[in-house]
């Protein structure tokens, strides 16, 4: 049993259950046994890799692709250059590693990073070879143009989670059970933000909702709207949120959500419509994320390092082309969502 079973069964036992959202959160970020803030959880010796991990390529794309937007609406200075949960840094550093050679991307940059965890801000820090600037939130980030990219960052976010029953929904709570930890249901209540989804589900199929996803959507596509700019959002889930989706990984394995609280990753699949919806700007199509890196030139660009290459070497950068773009690997699972302004063309790579 973790110290945050513990403290999660004691708080249970105290106060009664408690939603999905809550159980994220204290499980993710808890001040001294929450899972981002006592761990660097990235790469080979931590529970999960992300892409910008796999292959510098996938950070220069995206760097590009924000560069090429930047251009397009007339090259604003200064602006705003973010990333949302940047990991280890790495995603960044590619991303001003490519744009350098841009004509005055650089100099018109002011690099914010929105990250709750010390030890990654540290990390961050050693990555990224110019001035960067911490929040805890995107409110605190300067009202400028903003060009932003957020990888592997709405998954997390704490979700609540609905069962659809006769006449209302039932809350998926957790509760305790024989000493441990368990899932439970609420009674039955009408909810009114889920009135929408009555038409394309049946009884007990589960409905996930993420307040905080919404909160961060809108802050951003109202920047876009006022300042200008463009986000790329690349993330698993689909259109419309459907089913439970809640999991768990520790050592790149997956185990049961309610196992190892605060020693395992908790996320949930993105639901990109909401998304969509709670931004008061322009969106693109929702784009795979094989496509997408296929539109902004992939495939050349992993030809053209071939030839500096040998042995395992070679065999890791064609396993990391696969994983990045097939549809059996990432590329269909993840996808891409761009938003921009409503004036604005949407940015490249992106299916319109």
């Amino acid at each position: 049993m973790t110290g945050l079973t513990q403290h999660l069964l004691a708080r249970i036992e105290a106060h009664g259950p408690m939603t999905v959202a809550d159980f994220m959160t204290e499980a993710l970020l808890h001040p001294t046994l929450g899972y981002y803030t006592t761990r660097d959880p990235l790469g080979a010796a931590g529970d999960f890799t992300t892409a910008p991990e796999i292959s510098q390529m996938f950070g220069e794309l995206i760097g590009l692709a924000l560069a090429q937007t930047w251009l397009d609406q007339g090259a604003p200075a200064p602006f705003t250059l973010a990333e949302l949960g940047p990991g280890r840094g790495t995603l960044m550093a590619d991303i001003l590693r490519a744009t350098r050679a841009v004509p005055g991307f650089h100099a018109a940059a002011e690099l914010h990073l929105v990250e709750a965890s010390p030890t990654l801000r540290r990390k961050q820090r050693n990555t990224i070879p110019t001035e960067i600037t911490h929040h805890d939130t995107i409110d605190t980030v300067p009202q400028q143009p903003l060009f932003l990219v957020a990888n592997e960052f709405f998954d997390a976010l704490p979700i609540r989670q609905f069962q659809r029953g006769p006449t209302g929904w039932h809350e998926r709570l957790i509760a305790m059970r024989d000493g441990a930890l368990s899932f439970a249901f609420g009674p039955e209540l009408p909810q009114p933000q889920l009135e929408h989804r009555l038409s394309d589900t049946t009884q007990d199929m589960i409905v996930e909702t993420c307040a905080p996803a919404l909160g961060v959507a809108s802050e951003i596509g109202a920047r876009l709207r006022d300042h200008g700019g463009a986000a790329l959002i690349i993330d698993y889930g689909d259109w419309r949120s459907k089913g439970d989706t809640l999991q768990a990984l520790k050592n790149h394995t997956f185990i049961a959500p309610l196992e190892a609280p605060g020693e395992s990753d908790l996320t949930a699949h993105v639901d990109f419509e909401a998304l969509a919806q709670a931004a008061p700007c322009a969106h693109a199509k929702l784009t795979p994320q094989g496509v997408f890196l296929e539109h902004l030139g992939i495939t050349p660009r992993a030809q053209s390092l071939v030839p500096h290459l040998t042995g395992a070497a070679l065999e890791s950068h064609i396993a990391a082309h696969r994983r990045l773009t097939h549809p059996e690997e990432m590329g269909n699972l993840f996808k891409v969502l761009a938003l921009f302004p409503k004036t604005c063309t949407p940015p490249p790579g992106c299916l319109t």
